[in-house]
């Protein structure tokens, strides 16, 4: 396994610098925003889609520092009922589709999107409850009219160009859960995969171990994000796991990011990290930061620090004392 960042994070560096501050602190790997809600500071798939020179250039700065590219990431909602967003959405999940095969980057990690709840819907309609049985009505058009036909076109690129789809299991899309993953993997094809990112689990009241044991069973895990959840118990009685509370207004916040080791033990890390390996995941573990008590750096520092030590680097090979 590897120790990667997504560079999200470093948006006020420039590629350069970006590059040597993270080697600096002993990653491995990279994952860059191509556009969409991460970005594209240090990606800009325009430049480089089709340009064998500008990719050489591209490769060689990553390269020469010991480095990788876990996935090249453009997170959006591909089926949003404006048709201007979708379309700029799909367009960037298209162009990076492209631009990961001539780069001979392996996974593209995006959101599955969420439709509205008919045709001419205007914003997003995220069900989440199986009574009135109209939110079951919007889910079975969703997902029959606009989920399942979109990914089969897109799976169908992805093979083409040998590329999988990581899709983040997250709040609001309509790919969430490891159930709705691989219901959409069984409706599309092996090219879909989860990158998978255990602070979205817990906030759920899903495991994050027993989430890699379904979804490892399958070979559907593609990428693996690392990110820590705390659960605010009283504000959970309160408000729910649903909790619309504003990310900024943490005191009253049912459950809000934190830093790898900030809400769970590095225990609970080497768990999920043992278990991804023995439902043979040994790709990268790419941290991703979103924490509103500590700046970037430390966020990110107190990350590696927490995660080095668990990361499991060597395989076993033959099981010499059985």
């Amino acid at each position: 396994m590897k120790l990667g960042v997504f560079t999200v994070l470093f948006a006020d560096k420039d590629l350069d610098e970006m590059l040597d501050h993270v080697v600096a602190k002993g990653i491995e790997a990279v994952e860059l925003g191509t556009g969409g809600y991460p970005g594209n500071a240090h990606c800009q798939v325009d430049d480089l889609l089709n340009n064998e020179e500008k990719q050489k250039e591209f490769k060689t700065k990553i390269e020469s520092r010991g480095l990788m590219v876990s996935a090249l990431s453009c997170h959006s909602n591909p089926l949003h009922p404006q048709k201007k967003i979708a379309q700029d959405a799909d367009e960037l999940i298209v162009k990076t589709i492209k631009l990961a095969r001539q780069l001979g980057i392996p996974v593209v990690n995006t959101f599955s999107g969420c439709p509205g709840d008919h045709e001419h819907a205007k914003y997003p309609n995220w069900p989440v409850a199986p009574w009135p049985n109209d939110y079951q009505e919007i889910l079975t058009w969703q997902w029959e009219e606009r989920v399942i036909p979109y990914w089969k076109e897109k799976t169908a690129l992805a093979e083409k160009y040998n590329v999988k789809i990581g899709l983040e299991l997250h709040g609001g899309f309509s790919v969430h859960t490891p159930a709705t993953l691989l219901r959409l993997r069984e409706a599309c094809g092996p090219a879909i995969g989860a990158n998978l990112d255990p602070s979205h689990m817990w906030w759920q009241g899903i495991d994050p171990v027993e989430s890699i044991k379904i979804l490892g069973r399958e070979n559907a895990i593609h990428h693996f994000h690392a990110k820590d959840t705390i659960i605010d118990q009283p504000n959970m009685n309160r408000n729910g796991l649903t909790d619309m509370t504003a990310y900024s207004d943490m005191q009253n916040r049912a459950w809000y990011f934190r830093t790898v080791g900030f809400g769970h033990d590095s225990k609970d890390w080497a768990d999920m990290i043992s278990t991804l390996r023995l439902y043979g995941y040994d790709y990268v573990v790419s941290i991703e930061h979103e924490d509103g008590l500590m700046s970037i750096d430390e966020g990110f520092t107190k990350a590696v620090e927490t995660l080095k030590p668990v990361m499991v680097k060597e395989s076993i090979g033959d099981m010499w004392w059985a």
